[in-house]
């Protein structure tokens, strides 16, 4: 798969990302939660002057049932520039796509036809542990030198959970890549400061703590993720420790700026046991180590408790949840998922430590089951959430964790793809003409858009 050229869809700096021609396609995981039948990779028309605009062009079966698909990337990306890159000719070709439930991961080839890929490699669950002692594979990031993977756990579901790395060409497990962890034990998502040689990693919980479901009783006695954990990148060894404090529960989503000049990056918090509300955090470097402070609240919205589900009656109120946030590649606006309150909320983060609300988009949620313009009432919320390169166009799909998906959306929910329009000056309207209807009883995870989008590369050079 080498090249005697980089590959087109590298670019150096975000700046010149945000040229890059319009996505024609996104890749998303569509998974079956009665892990009956295999989940499927689904390829998604992008191209508003297609006569199939809007819908599901393709779709790769995975060989086996119960994988549940949830995030999964690129083999390779704008960080193979990076002036250190060993490997600067590697193609943007394979996505690496594991199965979080399964621990299995699939290797599927975009190319020769982008709108129907192939699986051309299967790493089953045994030879994963066996090769890094990891289990449940989460994030995956295209590094200068691999494929980066965080994991969730142990085989047997328990701690600790942490990162491996692969090769981008042979997708072998390399091994666990910590050589020194600290005091981290719980893990869910990392990325990097890449000129600055740091890696931060963020918190969940064990595969034992979260595969039933949430458990109100490890909630109630704050036993979910709370800190971010900084490292360094060349040494892998742990260096610093950063607390939310124990009321702030699920730590998730970590967003660096995408300038590798700026030193900062925003992380969702699920939910506050003080009042259901949701938060976003900032993490900084200061005075040569690293500090982090809340910069964005979401209350919680009060409710008739006829009109919650079990686990919400006695609380009264509908949690906003951020399970998601993403970043636009010039570093400017902020878009925060709220998937219990149905709401998509667009930050100005042009000053990080002050981010203005500059627009909100409304679909589904526990209580209000906002509709589309093409639909009728929904369920589910904004939850995973990709934004287009150019800043211009953010899609977003409905469905969380199939276990946590049943406590909160007891009726099941109906998986839908919607998409916003995002004003350069700031503000979100949706696109009337696009709503996609899963349909067949499968749900939609993340969104990976067709040559790159605003959360699956890393620049080495300043915009």
């Amino acid at each position: 798969m080498a090249s005697w050229r980089p590959d087109p869809t590298f670019y150096p700096s975000p700046k010149m990302a945000m040229q890059a021609p319009r996505e024609r396609l996104g890749y998303v995981a569509l998974l079956d939660p009665g892990r009956e039948r295999p989940d499927a990779l689904g390829v998604l028309d992008l191209d508003p002057d297609s006569g199939t605009y809007a819908q599901i062009v393709g779709r790769v079966e995975m060989p086996n049932a119960a994988d549940e698909l949830h995030h999964f990337g690129w083999n390779a990306c704008s960080a193979a520039l990076c002036p250190y890159a060993p490997h600067p000719h590697v193609e943007r070709r394979y996505l690496i796509v594991p199965g979080i439930r399964s621990s299995r991961i699939h290797i599927v080839d975009t190319k020769p036809d982008p709108r129907e890929p192939r699986i051309v490699k299967v790493i089953e669950p045994e030879e994963l542990h066996r090769r890094t002692g990891y289990s449940r594979p989460h994030t995956i990031h295209c590094g200068p030198d691999g494929v980066y993977v965080s994991a969730l756990g142990s085989p047997e579901g328990d701690g600790p959970g942490g990162v491996f790395v692969m090769d981008h060409e042979s997708f072998d497990p390399l091994g666990r890549w910590e050589v020194e962890r600290g005091p981290q034990q719980l893990a869910y998502d990392f990325w990097w400061h890449l000129g600055y040689d740091t890696m931060v990693t963020s918190e969940w919980g064990t595969p034992n703590m979260i595969e039933g479901g949430l458990d109100p009783q490890i909630l109630l006695n704050k036993g979910y993720g709370r800190r971010l954990h900084i490292w360094d990148l060349r040494r892998r060894r742990h260096l610093q420790a950063l607390d939310v404090g124990e009321e702030h529960q699920m730590v998730l989503e970590l967003r660096p700026a995408h300038d590798p000049a700026r030193t900062y990056g925003f992380v969702g918090v699920v939910v506050s046991l003080e009042d259901l509300s949701a938060s976003v955090w900032l993490w900084h470097r200061q005075n040569g180590s690293w500090g982090i402070r809340k910069v964005i609240e979401i209350p919680a919205e009060p409710a008739e408790p006829d009109q919650l589900p079990p686990l919400l009656k006695d609380f009264g109120a509908v949690p906003p949840l951020v399970t998601d946030i993403n970043l636009s590649l010039d570093d400017r606006f902020l878009y925060v998922s709220c998937w219990g309150t149905g709401e998509l909320r667009q930050y100005d983060v042009s000053d990080p430590f002050n981010p203005r609300h500059t627009g909100s988009v409304r679909l589904g949620g526990i209580v209000r089951k906002a509709a589309h313009p093409a639909s009728g009432p929904l369920n589910g919320g904004p939850q995973m959430v990709e934004v287009s390169r150019d800043g211009r166009r953010v899609y977003f799909s409905n469905s969380l964790y199939a276990s946590w998906d049943e406590q909160f959306y007891p009726v099941g929910i109906r998986g839908w793809i919607a998409k916003a329009e995002a004003d350069p000056g700031g503000g979100l309207s949706l696109d009337p003409g696009f709503f996609t209807e899963v349909g067949d009883g499968l749900r939609p995870h993340q969104i990976r858009l067709e040559g790159g989008d605003s959360s699956s590369d890393s620049y080495c050079y300043p915009s």
